[in-house]
């Protein structure tokens, strides 16, 4: 898949950035050893990219997943909102550094049934709480502690579907491209 931008955004740059923007692309740029292209969309209003990065962070260091639970997440929230430049991104992380099963993320970025049922039965309550908008109703929030997931980690999923609002929606309005760096993961056309 790839995505007609919806509206033509200007991306900032270390250089044009204001400085409140300027400083997050530059602890990217020092963290990650280059400034994703998405961050350079989202820098264009400081508050969408801070947003991100602190729910995101957030979501990293207090969901209580563990990092293959977390791309499990973050992917079915892409995947449900159809963002690709996401996909190929957290299908990179879920492959060189997560530890995401094979078998597990081919089944994710096709939108099939995981082969664990644990990480099934998480793929299957996030999807269902994007698609309810957070209203999934009870019999599906018992089904997903029923799993073996706590009431701590229903709570870390709005985290990750507000982080995932900020990038989704800023990559659908721009037609953000997928770096270099997550190229060998892009959607296919």
């Amino acid at each position: 898949m790839s995505r007609t931008p919806l509206m033509s955004i200007d991306p900032v740059t270390l250089e044009t950035a204001e400085p409140r923007a300027r400083e997050m692309l530059e602890t990217a740029q020092s963290n990650l050893g280059f400034v994703p292209n998405m961050y350079t969309y989202m820098g264009v209003q400081p508050s969408v990219l801070a947003g991100y990065m602190q729910t995101y962070g957030d979501f990293r260091e207090n969901s209580g997943f563990a990092p293959a639970e977390q791309e499990v997440v973050l992917l079915t929230i892409s995947r449900t909102n159809g963002c690709d430049y996401c996909m190929a991104a957290h299908s990179m992380i879920a492959d060189k550094k997560s530890g995401v099963p094979e078998d597990v993320l081919s089944a994710l970025r096709a939108g099939d049934d995981l082969p664990d049922t644990k990480l099934a039965a998480l793929s299957k309550f996030v999807e269902t709480m994007v698609v309810s908008r957070g209203n999934p109703g009870k019999d599906a929030v018992d089904s997903f502690l029923d799993a073996g997931y706590e009431q701590q980690h229903v709570l870390g999923i709005i985290v990750a579907i507000a982080c995932k609002t900020f990038s989704n929606y800023v990559n659908h309005l721009a037609g953000t491209p997928v770096d270099a760096a997550f190229a060998d993961y892009k959607v296919a056309d």
